[in-house]
């Protein structure tokens, strides 16, 4: 685990999720984009297997929590905001059912 081609396939996923979490921002773009450079290249010279499968681990968690707990918004006034929601977050609409349903 830990091998160069993980960690690049992980870089390459973490700047594919960017890039759509945080399309048409620019600035959250940029600020992403530094985060994920920074963070990776303080990192480069790591050698312990152990520590590279955890900072394996964390990034993989930062790309499945941007992939699916981010929602963009849009200043519409000075004191509303317009959620954009791409469509991989919206969910189809389950009702709930207070008594469960007996299996025959």
């Amino acid at each position: 685990m830990g091998s160069r081609a993980e960690v690049l396939k992980l870089f390459r996923a973490l700047h594919r999720t960017r890039q759509q979490v945080f399309k048409n921002d620019a600035r959250a773009l940029e600020a992403a984009r530094q985060k994920i450079n920074e963070e990776f290249r303080n990192h480069q010279d790591e050698t312990s297997s152990e520590r590279i499968a955890e900072l394996m681990k964390i990034g993989s968690d930062v790309e499945f929590l941007l992939r699916t707990s981010v929602i963009q918004g849009l200043h519409t006034g000075s004191d509303s905001l317009m959620l954009i929601p791409r469509k991989d977050l919206l969910l189809d609409n389950v009702p709930y059912c207070d008594s469960p349903t007996r299996k025959l």
